[in-house]
């Protein structure tokens, strides 16, 4: 199987055209037509480690959530992470394909599988694209009203967060939930609008915790962490697309962010 098959059967789940106009998802490193795929490397993240690891696993193409070449390179000097993992690449002849907010976007993407690991009903879009064909965040219905309390307890549990930080919003129950993978504090109002009792996300700035939408529970679980789960949703496009290929998953620890617990 060419890489072209497998870079064909991620963009029919979710379309390039999908990606916000700042992106560079897609084919970053490889040739589409000629390379045969040996097997494939999940990831969120390009790291040294993960493409030593594709290389020990037999693996030539690594597929991440987050484009490796996300801003355009001057040089190629090994002097920063994402130079050496360019000439890592090449010199090892692995691939690299980044499905990024073409996969936030998509119907059934990243949001949707934030949403299916906390049990929400009746998931949907929480800004649609023009057209319909995709948007971002989703909105979704817990099955039975939860206390606050038991809600926040609810998303560290499902997510692994070692620290949730959240706002004090006086909000006493929760059963209309709003998320985004990533950093998705633009559609907080968006969420009140919409009338969610708590809206959860990757990143939320300092400033936006300060009361501007006091009605509504705000939760920031941490970049990596809302995504997490985003290398599961590529084995399962990937496996029922070629039930044969030899998928991974990386076992690598790619969050650069690290939590002190005193």
């Amino acid at each position: 199987m060419k890489l072209k098959d497998v870079a064909d059967a991620l963009e029919r789940f979710a379309p390039l055209p999908l990606q916000e106009s700042y992106d560079n998802a897609g084919l970053q490193i490889g040739l589409t037509e000629t390379e045969d795929v040996s097997g494939v490397l999940l990831c969120l993240d390009v790291t040294e480690s993960v493409l030593d690891e594709a290389v020990r696993k037999g693996c030539n193409l690594v597929v991440a959530h987050h484009p490796l070449l996300f801003r355009p390179l001057r040089r190629v000097t090994r002097e920063t992470l994402v130079e050496r993992c360019v000439v890592k690449a090449v010199k090892e002849n692995v691939a690299v394909y980044a499905a990024h907010t073409n996969l936030d976007n998509a119907p059934g993407g990243v949001s949707f599988v934030m949403a299916e690991r906390l049990g929400l009903r009746d998931v949907a879009f929480l800004e649609p694209q023009p057209g319909g064909v995709g948007g971002s965040g989703v909105t979704g219905v817990l099955p039975e009203s939860m206390s606050k309390a038991d809600f926040l307890r609810l998303v560290a549990n499902t997510f692994g967060v070692k620290a949730l930080r959240h706002n004090d919003a006086p909000v006493e129950t929760v059963r209309k939930v709003a998320l985004c993978g990533g950093s998705g504090d633009f559609l907080i109002g968006k969420a009140r609008r919409q009338g969610a009792d708590a809206y959860l996300t990757g990143e939320i700035g300092y400033h936006r915790f300060f009361g501007d939408e006091p009605s509504l529970l705000l939760a920031e679980l941490g970049h990596f962490e809302s995504e997490q789960f985003t290398i599961d949703l590529l084995h399962r496009i990937l496996r029922d697309a070629f039930p044969t290929l030899k998928i991974e998953k990386t076992e690598q620890a790619t969050n650069p962010i690290q939590v002190y617990n005193s």
